[in-house]
């Protein structure tokens, strides 16, 4: 819940209030489940919020007895487009998306969808992680997928791409404020919620917003730790419960300042690292 006036908060600074959704959801049931994102994003506007948040595969479920491309083939995005400009707040939102060209190939999706209902960015699933992740889907080619909206840079990245430091990296060097990561996240794996979302934030001086599943999904259980970390790597908000919402203040001064008191950023050498993309660079061992 805020804890402090929103117009205040505005009035203080350039940024905008991000909210967060953890839940079970109802796994293959994107009826439900729309119902429950309805209500989300309707207590997000009455908040006075800006973006939702929500877990990977939210509206659909992950890990379920229904085939994810049978789901994938009715249209999912118009309904939750219909939700945003209804309840006049931005929503992230994972979906499975069918390529509608060449052969028949699936992705692992996020969409930005603002207020009025409009597509803004679209991320595929850069990183696949384990059979699940490689049986259902095709990699996405990009390492995140940048937004603007009401002055915040949002990188949009999928779960298991916040994982990899090189991503996170690329997206504070584009200019990112906000890394927004629709997640779904199981044991045994809450060290990533609990602790390296907390150093992918305080390594790049952004905020990070970590949505993530609770619950089960037939053999597959959720750690949920979903949370809203700063640029100095405080934890803004978390939800404990299995079912909840928290919300922060995403302010562009604040990672303006964090970058220059902390100079990460600037200290980086390149040309040392040529190795991590291309191994002919690496370096020679003593002789």
């Amino acid at each position: 819940m805020i804890d402090r006036d929103a117009g205040a908060q505005r009035r203080a600074g350039d940024g905008l209030w991000v909210t967060i959704l953890q839940s079970p959801g109802s796994p293959g049931d994107p009826e439900s489940n729309l119902v429950e994102l309805r209500r989300a994003a309707e207590r997000a506007r009455h908040r006075g919020l800006d973006v939702l948040v929500t877990p990977e595969m939210f509206v659909t479920g992950y890990d379920i007895d229904r085939p994810l491309a049978d789901l994938a083939r009715s249209d999912l995005l118009d309904p939750v487009r219909r939700i945003a400009r209804t309840c006049r707040v931005a929503i992230v939102v994972c979906l499975p998306e069918i390529a509608s060209s060449g052969a028949p190939r699936m992705y692992n999706t996020a969409y930005f969808v603002d207020s009025h209902g409009e597509v803004r960015g679209r991320h595929r699933k850069s990183h696949l992680f384990g059979d699940l992740d490689r049986r259902l889907f095709e990699p996405g080619d990009r390492p995140f997928t940048m937004v603007d909206y009401h002055g915040v840079r949002i990188a949009l990245m999928i779960c298991y791409d916040v994982e990899f430091p090189e991503n996170v990296r690329a997206a504070a060097i584009a200019g990112a404020h906000l890394v927004a990561v629709p997640t779904a996240q199981m044991e045994p794996f809450a060290f990533v919620a609990d602790h390296l979302i907390r150093a992918r934030a305080w390594e790049n001086q952004i905020y990070v917003a970590y949505a993530n599943h609770s619950g089960k999904e037939r053999a597959t259980t959720y750690v949920g730790g979903s949370s809203v970390v700063g640029p100095s790597g405080e934890v803004l908000a978390r939800i404990e419960a299995e079912t909840g919402m928290a919300d922060a203040w995403i302010d562009t001064t604040a990672v303006a300042a964090a970058q220059r008191a902390n100079p990460y950023l600037r200290d980086r050498r390149p040309g040392l690292y040529r190795a991590l993309v291309d191994p002919i660079h690496a370096a020679s061992p003593e002789g």
